[in-house]
């Protein structure tokens, strides 16, 4: 019997796991470059593109989801950096759950937000040329993070902006903000703060959005494990024999 591919896929899959608990990167690279060959430029382009929308849309549904900034440390919605008196002040008399109050709803409007992220970072993605395609894999280790704050970063925000406006009033971010500011506005002596919290949230939405992509670009470029597909390995694996013999070649060794 002719055994199916998804079948041998799945064992040359369970095989590499297996070897590559115990053997070098050079090793499981020279490896796979034996089994898969060497990619051409189409699949270059193709498996590139696969991980980007792994990664992208990973990202966006981890943060879309119920608490995904708020629980998350790396992105979490704090107080603006000229709110942080604000927020110490308050805190000091007694009014900690109404700063509480305020962060959660911001978050809050960033995870609405976030559901919108994705088209945008696919649209990033097809439009990507060739040239754009190397430079990102053969690049640095943040490459595609970068790639996506030059190419999406004006259409994030064009689209987050009304949203987490919208939502900022939904939550009641608005009024517990106002709340906040009210109270600490009326403290003897204290300088004003007035901050444009939709810009602020729209900003920090976005900032977060590029701190989990990155994740998962770091994840796809150092492990193995997570390239999971055939095509996943056999262009990751050239890209990290490109990156050596390069540095081979500027060091002379």
């Amino acid at each position: 019997m002719t055994m199916s591919r998804p079948y041998r896929n799945l064992l040359f899959f369970l095989g590499l796991l297996i070897f590559s608990s115990c053997q070098s990167t050079a090793q499981i690279n020279k490896v796979i470059q034996q089994t898969l060959g060497t990619p051409n430029n189409s699949e270059i382009a193709t498996g590139l593109k696969e991980a980007l929308e792994k990664g992208t849309g990973v990202s966006t549904e981890r943060l879309s989801a119920v608490d995904g900034y708020f629980k998350n440390p790396d992105v979490k919605i704090l107080f603006p950096e000229e709110a942080k008196n604000v927020e110490k002040t308050l805190r000091s008399i007694g009014l900690g759950s109404v700063c509480d109050q305020a962060i959660e709803s911001l978050n809050k409007a960033a995870e609405e937000a976030a559901k919108e992220a994705k088209p945008i970072f696919t649209a990033a993605i097809k439009q990507m040329t060739l040239q754009d395609v190397r430079g990102i894999l053969l690049g640095e280790n943040d490459a595609a993070t970068q790639y996506f704050a030059r190419t999406t970063s004006q259409e994030l925000t064009k689209k987050f902006s009304p949203i987490i406006n919208s939502s900022l009033q939904k939550v009641n971010a608005t009024n517990y903000w106002s709340d906040v500011m009210t109270q600490y506005n009326k403290i003897p002596l204290v300088k004003p703060v007035n901050t444009d919290l939709t810009a602020y949230v729209t900003q920090k939405a976005i900032d977060g959005l590029f701190v989990e992509i990155a994740k998962e670009e770091y994840k796809i470029r150092e492990l193995v494990t997570e390239r999971t597909s055939p095509l996943l390995l056999k262009v990751f694996s050239y890209a990290e024999r490109e990156k050596e013999a390069r540095k081979k070649d500027n060091t002379g060794l």
